[in-house]
Parts: C-alpha cells; sequence; structure tokens
C-alpha cells in the first residue's frame, strides 16, 4: 500500500461515518387534538416516505406518549428522545435552562385552552378558594400554568402572578377529564385543550371561567416542536424530512377535517363521536400550521417573572430551517 493511503482511507471512512445521518427518529407527542398532526404522521407514514424520498433509506419512527411538557424535556434532556413537541411554555422554560442549545423547529397548533370549573361560586379568578384544586398538564412549566400564571397577573398584578400557583395540580388531560366530572374528586378545575374542553362543557354543572383568548387573544401559535443543536446539526436532511412531514399532516388536517376527525377517534379510541370531533375542528379555534405567530408575549413574560435569564428575539427561539422562510 502506497504512503499516505492508509491515512486516506481512514479519514475517508470516518469522514463519511460523520456526515451519514440517524436512521431513526424518536418524536413525542401528548393528549388531545392538539397533537392530531402527530397523529397523522404516524399513521400516513409521512416521514417514513420523504425519507426514502430523500435518500435517507428506511428512517424507524419510533413514538412516545407523555403526560405533560416537563415529561417531554426530561425526555429530550436525557436523550430519550430527539423530536419535542409541547406547548410553548415548556419550551421556553428548556431554552433557558439549556441557553439555547434547544431551539424551535417549527410551530404546530394555534389553539384556545379553557378553564373549566365544577364549582358553581367561582365565576372569576377571584373567587377560587383553598378548597379548589386546577388540574395542569405540568405545574409550573405547561402552557395552561403561564396562561394561568398571566392571567393572574392581569387580575392580582404582576407581584401576584403566582397567586393560584399553589391550587394547581399536574394531571394528564384524560384523568383530569374524569376526575372533575367527578363529584368525589377533589379536582374543581381543568385548563383543558380539546376535545376535553367541548366534553366537560356538555355537562350542565361545568362552566368556563376564562379562555387563553381573552388572555392573550386569538390565533397565538400555543404548540411548538423542538429539538437539540446537535441532533439539528447532524441531521439536516431528517430535520428537512421532518418539517415538509408536519406541513403536509397539518394542510391535510385542515382540508380534510372530516376523516381526521374519523383518524383521531380511530387511533385515540375516544368514546366521543366522529361528529363532535369534527365539529371541534371545524367550529373551535384549533388551528394547525408549522409557521408559528410572535412568541415573544410569552418569552417577555417569562423574563418578567425570572422563569428565564434571557430576553430572546423571536428568531433566536427558532433553527434556521424555519427561521429563513419566516424572516426571509
Amino acid at each position: 500500500m502506497k504512503k499516505g493511503v492508509l491515512p486516506f482511507l481512514v479519514l475517508l471512512f470516518f469522514g463519511s461515518q460523520a456526515l451519514s445521518e440517524t436512521n431513526e427518529i424518536r418524536i413525542a407527542k401528548q393528549y388531545g387534538i392538539n397533537y392530531l398532526p402527530f397523529i397523522v404522521l404516524e399513521e400516513h407514514k409521512l416521514i417514513e416516505k420523504y425519507a426514502k424520498e430523500a435518500g435517507l433509506g428506511d428512517v424507524k419512527v419510533l413514538w412516545a406518549t407523555f403526560g405533560g411538557g416537563a415529561a417531554t424535556n426530561d425526555a429530550l434532556l436525557s436523550g430519550n428522545i430527539d423530536i419535542n413537541s409541547n406547548g410553548v411554555a415548556p419550551f421556553l422554560i428548556l431554552w433557558g435552562k439549556t441557553k439555547g442549545k434547544v431551539k424551535a423547529l417549527a410551530a404546530s397548533d394555534k389553539a384556545n385552552y379553557i378553564l373549566n370549573t365544577s364549582n358553581a361560586n367561582v365565576k372569576s379568578l377571584r373567587d377560587f378558594t383553598d378548597k379548589d384544586k386546577i388540574a395542569l398538564p405540568a405545574v409550573k412549566v405547561s402552557i395552561q400554568a403561564l396562561l394561568l400564571q398571566i392571567a393572574a397577573a392581569q387580575e392580582f398584578g404582576i407581584k401576584n402572578y403566582n397567586k393560584l400557583d399553589h391550587l394547581t395540580v399536574t394531571l394528564k388531560h384524560p384523568d383530569a377529564l374524569i376526575s372533575i366530572l367527578s363529584s368525589k374528586s377533589e379536582i374543581t378545575t381543568h385548563f383543558a385543550t380539546e376535545p376535553f374542553a367541548t366534553i366537560e362543557l356538555q355537562n350542565p354543572n361545568i362552566r368556563q371561567v376564562i379562555s387563553s383568548d381573552e388572555i392573550v387573544g386569538k390565533g397565538l401559535t400555543t404548540g411548538l416542536v423542538s429539538t437539540s443543536e446537535k441532533f439539528y446539526n447532524e441531521n439536516p436532511k431528517l430535520v428537512k424530512v421532518f418539517l415538509k412531514s408536519l406541513n403536509e399532516a397539518a394542510e391535510w388536517i385542515n382540508n380534510n377535517e372530516k376523516e381526521a376527525a374519523k383518524l383521531y377517534v380511530k387511533v385515540t379510541k375516544s368514546k366521543e363521536s366522529e361528529e363532535l370531533i369534527y365539529k371541534i375542528l371545524s367550529e373551535r379555534d384549533v388551528k394547525f400550521s408549522i409557521k408559528p405567530t410572535d412568541i415573544t408575549l410569552f418569552s417577555d413574560f417569562l423574563y418578567e417573572i425570572g422563569s428565564i435569564k434571557t430576553k430572546p428575539t423571536q428568531k433566536e427561539l427558532f433553527f434556521d430551517e424555519i427561521s429563513n422562510d419566516i424572516y426571509k
């Protein structure tokens, strides 16, 4: 073998290894209609399809369902998932915790979250007492927890943003639904996503206290997908495949609401009718898009109360893959 050939072959081998992308991607999802795009991704096998078209071969897609954003954050930090899907609040907290080493890839949904109660004495935030328990997907971390803090700040002043925090408990949406419908449960209130919010309001003993639309305005991005800088930099083709697939899933739902409702009921084994899920998709404020609205309203508030140490711009929160498209 000629002098210099071996080092060249070693360099070629390890160089090609470094350039190769993973053949497996692990994605987190949660409960509720907000995560319908991920159901579509899984059932239609869009990532697998576009990965092949991109020359990545047979990419294995693994799915994990979590009860809240705190759990998905932990999974991403521990390396147990590659793509995180959760609300704006847990993402922003993770962005701050990692000093920007985790960024958002895209939005996933825009939804109206509703604070429902079974306590007949509660007409506003001022009526809650220590006897009330408010169910959230994750105390202090979830988008619902953040919305409740923003609402409290609006009602009682910024210094009292956490006035209702001691009433909150961590509970998965399906479990919170069961609890608030039960007369024997200590849970009197649930900050619910769909379809749980609509199901609860069908009960005459449950009423809406406030909604996210009232707190921060209509049409704001509430769900995001994110990943680490490491995964993003090492898998550029797969990231593009994921974004293309997610965008197609969102568009398919928006254009095929009846079929999407049928798919949701089938996959989640929901006891609710396809008609009810279709009504929620077509009439309620649940929309799907990978393009985010300005989420700095949330990050500015978290910075103001000291939950994150840096006040980011919108562009700093997203990887270039989507930022280039939004800001060009």
